[in-house]
């Protein structure tokens, strides 16, 4: 088993915004859904993130959320909050009341739209590790904001004392294993089809969105490995990939996708807020076909 630097523990899940049928936060949802994750196999969540609708929630929304999932699962589950945003100010804001509602660590992504220069990357991530006592996990997924955050702006971040972890969706695998072999920021494999490949060149874990419907499946994975069963890891990954590919890879975004199987296994979820439109039938069906192999023993 390779020593790992894991602050935040190794399966951790990005977590849908469970809503009510009229649009509304279902905070009651967020509390079951948190515990059967936590319950089945997630060392820890990740609240307001991409996955959980953190652009068509609000801020007192987020708060909320944070304040009644660490309700539910207690002290000992790492929560690490989305508090991201296009304005280094409103992120500020954003991580100070995540600290205050009960966050363990803050997930900041790349300021999106804007494209600033990797200079102003630098200075948005450092200002807003400055201004809260909360370790930070970086979240690079350039696909979604337009920046990347270059491997030596990485370098020189991991200098920071708060800034810990990355959640990568950078899809650039050289780049991200010159950062493992020059720091000690803990990278977290943000797209489910890379768990197994980015654990195995030093990665701490992954944060999955496959996770909202199947943690077991993902956190064994991982447990293949540290068991040194790398060929069992393997077969394992493979064995998802089919649903990670329905869930990730088929046109719609995760969210939609995520709460379509979760409904369909009577689990909190919720319509998804415009402009995202839900899954169709079609869609569903295959979602629910995909996961129910994936769970037969």
């Amino acid at each position: 088993m390779t020593n790992r630097r894991q602050p935040f523990g190794r399966t951790l899940c990005a977590m849908i915004t469970p809503f009510t049928e009229a649009g509304t936060l279902d905070l009651e949802g967020a509390r079951q859904l948190a515990g059967r994750l936590v319950a089945q196999g997630c060392d820890g969540l990740v609240l307001n993130g991409t996955t959980g609708e953190s652009p068509t929630t609000t801020d007192t929304e987020k708060a909320e959320l944070v304040a009644a999932v660490r309700e539910a699962v207690g002290e000992d589950v790492t929560l690490v909050a989305g508090v991201g945003s296009a304005a280094t100010r409103h992120t500020i804001e954003g991580a100070l009341a995540a600290e205050k509602a009960g966050a363990d660590a803050v997930l900041v992504v790349t300021p999106y739209y804007s494209r600033p220069p990797q200079e102003a990357v630098e200075a948005h991530f450092r200002q807003v590790a400055d201004a809260s006592g909360l370790p930070v996990m970086l979240y690079d997924i350039p696909g979604r904001t337009g920046t990347r955050i270059e491997p030596e702006t990485m370098i020189r971040l991991a200098e920071h004392p708060r800034i810990v972890a990355v959640k990568d969706c950078s899809y650039d695998f050289l780049g991200t294993q010159k950062v493992l072999a020059h720091t000690d920021l803990a990278y977290y494999a943000g797209c489910d089809e890379h768990v197994l490949a980015l654990y195995a060149v030093g990665a701490a874990g992954c944060v999955s969105t496959v996770a909202n419907a199947a943690p077991g499946p993902i956190a064994a994975i991982l447990d293949a490995f540290d068991a040194g069963d790398t060929a069992r890891a393997t077969e394992l990954q493979l064995r998802a990939t089919p649903l990670i590919e329905a869930m990730m890879g088929a046109g719609l975004p995760g969210t939609v996708t995520a709460k379509a199987l979760l409904a369909r296994l009577g689990l909190p979820a919720g319509p998804v807020r415009a402009p995202l439109l839900p899954a169709g039938r079609e869609a569903a069906d295959g979602l629910l076909a995909r996961y129910e192999t994936l769970a037969a023993p």
